[in-house]
Protein backbone atom coordinates (compact mmCIF):
# COMPACT_ATOMS: atom_id res chain seq x y z
CA UNK A 1 0.00 0.00 0.00
CA UNK A 2 1.68 3.37 -1.17
CA UNK A 3 1.78 6.26 1.53
CA UNK A 4 0.28 9.69 0.85
CA UNK A 5 2.08 12.55 0.20
CA UNK A 6 0.86 13.96 2.75
CA UNK A 7 2.22 11.46 5.11
CA UNK A 8 5.98 11.98 4.26
CA UNK A 9 7.85 15.15 4.44
CA UNK A 10 11.01 16.47 2.96
CA UNK A 11 14.02 17.91 4.67
CA UNK A 12 16.62 19.28 2.67
CA UNK A 13 20.42 19.13 4.29
CA UNK A 14 22.71 21.70 2.75
CA UNK A 15 26.08 21.49 3.02
CA UNK A 16 27.38 25.43 2.99
CA UNK A 17 31.07 24.41 2.36
CA UNK A 18 30.72 21.69 -0.45
CA UNK A 19 27.78 23.12 -1.96
CA UNK A 20 26.18 20.08 -1.83
CA UNK A 21 22.68 19.26 -0.93
CA UNK A 22 21.32 16.03 0.38
CA UNK A 23 17.34 15.50 1.76
CA UNK A 24 15.64 12.96 4.07
CA UNK A 25 11.90 11.63 3.78
CA UNK A 26 10.35 11.77 6.97
CA UNK A 27 6.98 10.77 8.33
CA UNK A 28 5.29 14.19 8.79
CA UNK A 29 3.71 12.51 12.29
CA UNK A 30 7.67 12.66 13.72
CA UNK A 31 8.12 15.89 12.56
CA UNK A 32 5.22 17.48 14.24
CA UNK A 33 6.00 15.34 17.30
CA UNK A 34 10.04 16.71 17.78
CA UNK A 35 8.70 19.49 19.79
CA UNK A 36 7.37 16.67 22.17
CA UNK A 37 10.29 14.89 21.68
CA UNK A 38 12.65 17.64 22.43
CA UNK A 39 10.63 18.15 25.74
CA UNK A 40 11.24 14.07 26.28
CA UNK A 41 14.98 14.50 26.01
CA UNK A 42 15.40 18.15 27.94
CA UNK A 43 13.38 16.11 30.68
CA UNK A 44 15.51 12.98 30.90
CA UNK A 45 18.29 15.30 31.21
CA UNK A 46 17.16 17.75 34.31
CA UNK A 47 15.79 14.56 35.71
CA UNK A 48 19.32 12.79 35.38
CA UNK A 49 21.44 15.67 36.46
CA UNK A 50 19.18 16.19 39.62
CA UNK A 51 19.84 12.52 40.37
CA UNK A 52 23.59 13.23 40.05
CA UNK A 53 23.33 16.73 42.65
CA UNK A 54 21.02 14.24 44.95
CA UNK A 55 23.89 11.18 44.95
CA UNK A 56 26.63 14.24 45.85
CA UNK A 57 25.11 15.43 48.18
CA UNK A 58 23.90 11.89 50.39
CA UNK A 59 27.65 11.07 49.52
CA UNK A 60 28.82 14.19 51.08
CA UNK A 61 26.45 13.35 54.16
CA UNK A 62 27.79 10.17 54.14
CA UNK A 63 31.48 10.99 54.43
CA UNK A 64 30.68 13.86 57.35
CA UNK A 65 28.89 11.14 59.56
CA UNK A 66 31.96 8.64 59.02
CA UNK A 67 34.23 11.79 60.03
CA UNK A 68 32.18 12.27 62.78
CA UNK A 69 31.98 8.62 63.91
CA UNK A 70 36.15 8.36 63.41
CA UNK A 71 36.30 11.37 65.47
CA UNK A 72 33.97 9.72 68.38
CA UNK A 73 35.89 6.46 68.12
CA UNK A 74 39.21 8.39 68.35
CA UNK A 75 37.74 10.37 71.60
CA UNK A 76 36.65 6.80 72.90
CA UNK A 77 39.95 5.43 72.82
CA UNK A 78 41.61 8.09 73.98
CA UNK A 79 39.64 8.13 77.11
CA UNK A 80 40.80 4.21 77.84
CA UNK A 81 44.31 4.15 79.60
CA UNK A 82 46.82 2.51 78.30
CA UNK A 83 48.31 -0.52 79.45
CA UNK A 84 51.71 -1.73 79.28
CA UNK A 85 52.94 -4.34 76.52
CA UNK A 86 53.84 -6.60 79.61
CA UNK A 87 50.19 -6.79 80.78
CA UNK A 88 48.72 -9.56 80.97
CA UNK A 89 45.20 -8.58 79.10
CA UNK A 90 46.81 -7.30 76.47
CA UNK A 91 45.15 -3.99 76.08
CA UNK A 92 42.86 -1.72 78.35
CA UNK A 93 39.53 -2.53 76.00
CA UNK A 94 40.34 -6.90 76.74
CA UNK A 95 40.65 -6.09 80.51
CA UNK A 96 37.36 -4.06 80.81
CA UNK A 97 35.58 -6.58 78.61
CA UNK A 98 36.97 -9.21 80.87
CA UNK A 99 35.38 -7.61 83.72
CA UNK A 100 32.00 -6.69 82.40
CA UNK A 101 31.82 -10.61 81.22
CA UNK A 102 32.88 -11.27 84.79
CA UNK A 103 30.13 -9.18 86.59
CA UNK A 104 27.66 -10.39 83.91
CA UNK A 105 28.28 -14.00 85.13
CA UNK A 106 28.07 -13.11 89.05
CA UNK A 107 25.12 -10.91 88.34
CA UNK A 108 23.78 -13.59 86.63
CA UNK A 109 24.72 -16.08 90.07
CA UNK A 110 22.84 -13.28 91.84
CA UNK A 111 19.61 -13.29 89.68
CA UNK A 112 18.85 -17.09 89.91
CA UNK A 113 19.17 -16.76 93.63
CA UNK A 114 16.69 -14.25 93.25
CA UNK A 115 19.12 -11.31 94.69
CA UNK A 116 19.99 -8.11 93.54
CA UNK A 117 23.25 -8.23 91.23
CA UNK A 118 26.43 -5.74 91.98
CA UNK A 119 26.37 -2.21 89.88
CA UNK A 120 28.60 -1.11 87.59
CA UNK A 121 28.50 2.34 88.57
CA UNK A 122 32.06 3.58 89.77
CA UNK A 123 34.00 0.39 88.31
CA UNK A 124 37.73 1.57 87.88
CA UNK A 125 39.13 1.00 91.53
CA UNK A 126 39.74 3.90 93.86
CA UNK A 127 41.50 7.40 93.11
CA UNK A 128 43.74 7.60 96.27
CA UNK A 129 47.22 7.95 96.56
CA UNK A 130 48.06 4.39 97.50
CA UNK A 131 45.99 3.28 94.59
CA UNK A 132 47.90 5.94 91.80
CA UNK A 133 51.02 4.29 93.13
CA UNK A 134 50.35 0.99 91.18
CA UNK A 135 51.25 0.49 87.83
CA UNK A 136 48.37 -0.30 84.87
CA UNK A 137 49.66 -3.98 85.30
CA UNK A 138 49.55 -3.92 88.95
CA UNK A 139 46.03 -2.74 88.98
CA UNK A 140 44.93 -4.96 86.39
CA UNK A 141 46.03 -8.09 88.07
CA UNK A 142 44.33 -7.39 91.43
CA UNK A 143 41.27 -6.20 90.13
CA UNK A 144 41.68 -9.39 87.87
CA UNK A 145 42.26 -11.61 90.93
CA UNK A 146 39.62 -10.43 93.04
CA UNK A 147 36.59 -10.47 90.05
CA UNK A 148 38.05 -14.31 89.68
CA UNK A 149 37.79 -15.31 93.20
CA UNK A 150 34.23 -13.22 93.91
CA UNK A 151 32.76 -15.11 90.66
CA UNK A 152 34.13 -18.71 92.19
CA UNK A 153 33.07 -17.39 96.27
CA UNK A 154 29.44 -16.56 94.64
CA UNK A 155 28.86 -19.61 92.59
CA UNK A 156 29.99 -22.16 95.04
CA UNK A 157 28.99 -20.40 98.42
CA UNK A 158 25.15 -21.20 99.76
CA UNK A 159 23.62 -18.20 99.11
CA UNK A 160 19.58 -16.74 98.29
CA UNK A 161 16.81 -18.60 98.93
CA UNK A 162 15.98 -22.51 97.16
CA UNK A 163 12.22 -20.87 97.19
CA UNK A 164 11.23 -17.55 96.98
CA UNK A 165 8.52 -17.94 99.73
CA UNK A 166 7.84 -16.73 102.80
CA UNK A 167 9.14 -18.38 106.37
CA UNK A 168 7.44 -20.87 108.38
CA UNK A 169 10.02 -21.57 111.03
CA UNK A 170 13.43 -20.01 111.89
CA UNK A 171 16.62 -21.29 113.23
CA UNK A 172 17.24 -22.11 116.79
CA UNK A 173 15.01 -23.15 119.53
CA UNK A 174 11.35 -23.40 119.46
CA UNK A 175 8.40 -25.07 120.63
CA UNK A 176 8.23 -28.68 119.24
CA UNK A 177 5.11 -28.62 116.55
CA UNK A 178 4.19 -32.38 117.86
CA UNK A 179 4.41 -31.27 121.58
CA UNK A 180 4.06 -28.04 122.78
CA UNK A 181 4.88 -28.88 126.03
CA UNK A 182 9.12 -28.91 124.70
CA UNK A 183 11.42 -27.01 123.14
CA UNK A 184 13.76 -28.54 120.39
CA UNK A 185 16.31 -27.06 118.49
CA UNK A 186 15.67 -26.06 114.92
CA UNK A 187 18.76 -26.38 112.57
CA UNK A 188 17.46 -24.49 109.86
CA UNK A 189 14.64 -22.21 108.15
CA UNK A 190 11.42 -23.73 107.19
CA UNK A 191 10.07 -22.22 103.85
CA UNK A 192 6.01 -22.33 103.06
CA UNK A 193 4.91 -24.17 100.27
CA UNK A 194 2.67 -26.22 98.25
CA UNK A 195 3.37 -30.20 97.08
CA UNK A 196 5.26 -30.00 93.99
CA UNK A 197 6.84 -26.80 94.30
CA UNK A 198 10.18 -26.78 93.16
CA UNK A 199 13.15 -26.14 94.88
CA UNK A 200 16.72 -25.14 93.54
CA UNK A 201 20.43 -25.66 95.09
CA UNK A 202 21.43 -22.53 96.19
CA UNK A 203 25.01 -23.45 95.14
CA UNK A 204 27.10 -25.39 92.57
CA UNK A 205 28.37 -28.86 94.03
CA UNK A 206 28.32 -31.91 94.75
CA UNK A 207 25.50 -34.29 95.76
CA UNK A 208 26.44 -36.40 98.13
CA UNK A 209 22.98 -37.71 99.75
CA UNK A 210 19.62 -38.33 97.88
CA UNK A 211 17.15 -40.35 100.06
CA UNK A 212 15.30 -41.30 103.03
CA UNK A 213 16.73 -39.78 105.99
CA UNK A 214 14.42 -39.99 109.22
CA UNK A 215 12.61 -37.44 110.66
CA UNK A 216 13.99 -35.00 107.21
CA UNK A 217 11.89 -37.83 105.25
CA UNK A 218 12.87 -37.22 101.80
CA UNK A 219 16.42 -35.73 101.99
CA UNK A 220 18.85 -33.88 99.80
CA UNK A 221 22.83 -33.33 101.16
CA UNK A 222 25.09 -31.04 98.79
CA UNK A 223 28.70 -30.30 99.16
CA UNK A 224 30.29 -27.35 98.54
CA UNK A 225 33.49 -25.86 98.65
CA UNK A 226 35.13 -24.67 102.41
CA UNK A 227 33.68 -27.35 103.75
CA UNK A 228 30.20 -25.81 103.27
CA UNK A 229 27.33 -28.09 102.78
CA UNK A 230 23.31 -27.44 102.34
CA UNK A 231 20.26 -29.63 103.19
CA UNK A 232 16.72 -29.88 101.71
CA UNK A 233 14.61 -32.09 103.48
CA UNK A 234 10.51 -33.30 103.19
CA UNK A 235 10.41 -33.75 99.65
CA UNK A 236 7.66 -35.34 97.69
CA UNK A 237 10.44 -35.95 95.19
CA UNK A 238 14.46 -35.99 94.80
CA UNK A 239 15.21 -34.86 91.54
CA UNK A 240 19.16 -35.47 92.05
CA UNK A 241 21.65 -38.60 92.16
CA UNK A 242 24.47 -38.66 94.47
CA UNK A 243 27.74 -38.19 92.93
CA UNK A 244 25.79 -35.50 90.48
CA UNK A 245 27.11 -32.11 89.39
CA UNK A 246 24.44 -29.14 90.31
CA UNK A 247 25.04 -25.41 89.46
CA UNK A 248 23.54 -22.81 91.40
CA UNK A 249 19.17 -22.78 90.40
CA UNK A 250 19.32 -26.29 89.09
CA UNK A 251 15.73 -27.71 90.48
CA UNK A 252 17.16 -30.95 92.80
CA UNK A 253 13.26 -31.65 94.16
CA UNK A 254 10.20 -30.89 95.46
CA UNK A 255 8.48 -29.67 98.08
CA UNK A 256 6.49 -31.98 100.03
CA UNK A 257 5.44 -33.32 103.59
CA UNK A 258 7.64 -36.47 104.26
CA UNK A 259 9.19 -37.50 107.51
CA UNK A 260 8.68 -35.04 110.42
CA UNK A 261 6.20 -32.76 109.15
CA UNK A 262 2.74 -31.10 109.86
CA UNK A 263 2.41 -29.92 106.30
CA UNK A 264 3.71 -29.18 103.03
CA UNK A 265 7.07 -27.30 103.57
CA UNK A 266 10.84 -26.77 102.66
CA UNK A 267 13.26 -27.23 105.64
CA UNK A 268 16.31 -25.86 104.61
CA UNK A 269 20.06 -26.04 106.23
CA UNK A 270 23.30 -24.62 105.73
CA UNK A 271 26.49 -26.28 107.68
CA UNK A 272 29.88 -25.64 108.17
CA UNK A 273 32.42 -28.07 108.72
CA UNK A 274 29.36 -30.59 109.45
CA UNK A 275 27.43 -27.81 111.80
CA UNK A 276 24.38 -26.08 111.44
CA UNK A 277 24.56 -22.36 110.96
CA UNK A 278 21.71 -19.76 110.51
CA UNK A 279 20.80 -19.56 106.97
CA UNK A 280 19.58 -16.10 107.40
CA UNK A 281 23.08 -15.39 107.20
CA UNK A 282 23.32 -16.49 103.26
CA UNK A 283 20.26 -15.13 102.16
CA UNK A 284 21.29 -11.81 101.19
CA UNK A 285 24.34 -9.98 100.67
CA UNK A 286 23.62 -7.38 102.77
CA UNK A 287 25.51 -8.53 106.32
Amino acid sequence: MNKKPSDISTVVIINKNQQHTQSLQIKTKHINRIRHYAYSIVSVVLVLIGVIIYLRSQNSKQELEKQQLIAQIVKLKGAIPVVSAESKEGSAQSYIQGIEGKLKTINNYLRRRGLKGFSTKGLGGDANAEGNKLSDKEVYSLYNDYLNRLVSTIAFTPMGYPRVSSFTSFFGYRSDPFDDGRAEFHPGIDFKGRKGDEVKCTASGKVVFAGWSGGYGNCIRIAHINNFETVYGHLSRIKVKVGQEVNVGDEVGLVGSTGHSTGAHLHYEVRKNGKPINPVNFLTLNK
